[in-house]
């Protein structure tokens, strides 16, 4: 499927540390929303959908900012399973130096992305604190691990079948992540107002207002939806 979207990256925009997608200015992230808002969602699969519904059901159709740490904790998981397979497929291949290379190569791209959806729960899980948000063990501690241990093998089994049927279905789940942040802000015009916490300012980036934080975080899971495409069209594990 052709993604219509564009994601915007400057040359000179600064990365975070370790890596990971760029950090844009107020103005780019601003128009990083319009565009997604305006722009169409994927074609969501059936796996997909079933993952959105259930959520749904435990949480709520209504975007909050706990909804939200659910899908970052669940949201590392893909990234987990594919670093897993990728030091599975270095050690079967370490004699095949070309291949073993690009296999090593992706396997730092796996861990740059996994590292950015950390920071994100980190990031979510200060502001609901800071916030005095309620969480309980059940819904917010038990039935994220199963999800996650659920979603967990799915993708590894996916990976281990079919490459791209596993780089597809996590397009559809940074796709969905990316449209909830973008339209939360936009419900919550208040935010703007709202200075962004600085907790973890030196790792992920200032940011003047939670809206430009909670957009950031938007456009970095559009840019793991684009690199999920791209992979998905051309696995690098493959042989």
């Amino acid at each position: 499927m052709t993604n219509t979207t564009q994601t915007i990256i400057r040359p000179d925009a600064p990365v975070h540390p370790h890596g990971g997608p760029p950090k844009l200015s107020p103005a780019e992230l601003r128009a990083a929303q319009t565009e997604t808002l305006q722009g169409p969602r994927l074609k969501h699969g059936l796996l997909a959908r079933m993952l959105f519904k259930q959520m749904d059901l435990v949480y709520g159709r209504e975007r909050t900012l706990v909804k939200f740490t659910m899908l970052e904790f669940i949201a590392r998981v893909p990234y987990q399973a594919w670093e897993r397979m990728g030091y599975l497929s270095l050690s079967r291949h370490r004699r095949r130096s070309a291949l073993a290379t690009r296999v090593y190569e992706r396997i730092v791209e796996t861990r740059e992305e996994q590292d950015n959806e950390q920071w994100h729960l980190l990031i979510l899980q200060d502001i609901v604190q800071r916030d005095g948000l309620k969480q309980s063990f059940v819904l917010h501690r038990l039935a994220p691990w199963l999800v996650a241990f659920f979603y967990y093998h799915v993708s590894w089994l996916l990976f281990l079948l079919r490459p791209e049927m596993s780089y597809r279905l996590n397009a559809d789940f940074e796709d969905h992540a990316e449209h909830e942040y973008m339209a939360y802000v936009a419900e919550h015009p208040e935010l703007e107002r709202v200075l962004a916490p600085s907790t973890y300012a030196a790792q992920y980036g200032h940011h003047g207002s939670l809206a430009d934080l909670l957009r950031q975080i938007g456009h970095d899971e559009r840019v793991h939806k684009l690199d999920s495409l791209v992979n998905m069209r051309a696995p690098r594990f493959r042989d």
